[in-house]
């Protein structure tokens, strides 16, 4: 299914221990880009919530934020008395050692874990946040997917008009050849140029061989095939899809050169605005 890059998501849930969110945000890269923005408390998930992006995503730049705000309760100021304890009978050697030494209370209070937050249960805050970011991921999923869906009927559509469009070149071919064979008769004829038929029929036929364009519809054709199948497979096409618009550019450009008619001609130009019109929509597809 075809999957756009363009997309957001959001998750949120409230615990007694406090509420937790997600926020994502994706569009187009040539790459898997991700920025997290997580809380200090809860950094050690990344390693975690990037392998869980990975099985899910595999191209875009997205922009995955995390937010958690504790309970006022959970949020208090705590003493680790223990810790503190330790610190004083550390403190007393060194007192009876020297006592000219003061012991601070400030600075015991600024002792590396002295002062502490009275947190809930980290480890259920920690898979809580990581079940809500799988969540997450599923409606940003989804949220692609309906983007991709769109994509797909505007490059049908495309598809559609290009083939129509090589329909109308196969039959401007013959009556090409015919009006270019008519215009040099009537110029001749202006000039009183005596022209030899036989020479001329010889010259048609070279000119028909060197301006056959049923190669470049063939493959042109067969492109479009390609496309349409692309836009059923369930992997990430939109690399694939790049390089069928180069080729398919390629081919018009071709049957541009090719052209002895302003008709043929136009067919050109028309091909070529409906590639690029299709190029710029899978710049956004998976």
């Amino acid at each position: 299914m075809t999957a756009s890059m363009t997309a957001f998501a959001r998750r949120e849930t409230h615990q007694n221990w406090g509420s937790l969110s997600w926020e994502i945000r994706s569009v187009n890269q040539r790459y898997l880009e991700p920025t997290f923005r997580l809380p200090e408390t809860l950094r050690d998930l990344e390693p975690l919530l990037r392998n869980e992006l990975r099985q899910a995503i595999s191209r875009g730049k997205l922009d995955l934020t995390l937010k958690f705000q504790p309970t006022e309760a959970s949020s208090q100021l705590e003493v680790n008395t223990a810790l503190l304890d330790q610190l004083i009978a550390a403190a007393d050697q060194i007192y009876n050692r020297t006592p000219a030494a003061a012991l601070d209370p400030l600075r015991l209070l600024q002792w590396p874990g002295v002062m502490q937050s009275a947190k809930a249960d980290e480890d259920d805050v920690k898979k809580t946040a990581l079940q809500l970011f799988k969540d997450a991921l599923v409606d940003l999923k989804a949220h692609r997917q309906r983007e991709g869906e769109a994509l797909a009927k505007l490059i049908e559509d495309r598809l559609e008009q290009i083939s129509q469009h090589l329909i109308t070149a196969q039959n401007y071919l013959p009556a090409a050849l015919e009006v270019w064979r008519t215009n040099l008769l009537e110029r001749a004829q202006k000039l009183q140029i005596d022209v030899d038929l036989a020479r001329l029929e010889q010259e048609t036929v070279l000119l028909a061989q060197k301006q056959d364009v049923m190669e470049e519809l063939d493959r042109l054709t067969t492109h479009i095939k390609e496309v349409r199948r692309a836009l059923t497979s369930k992997q990430p096409i939109g690399r694939r899809l790049d390089f069928l618009m180069q080729e398919m550019n390629r081919e018009a450009n071709t049957l541009g050169s090719k052209a002895i008619s302003m008709e043929m001609t136009q067919v050109s130009v028309d091909l070529k605005v409906l590639v690029e019109q299709m190029r710029e929509q899978i710049q956004n597809i998976e």
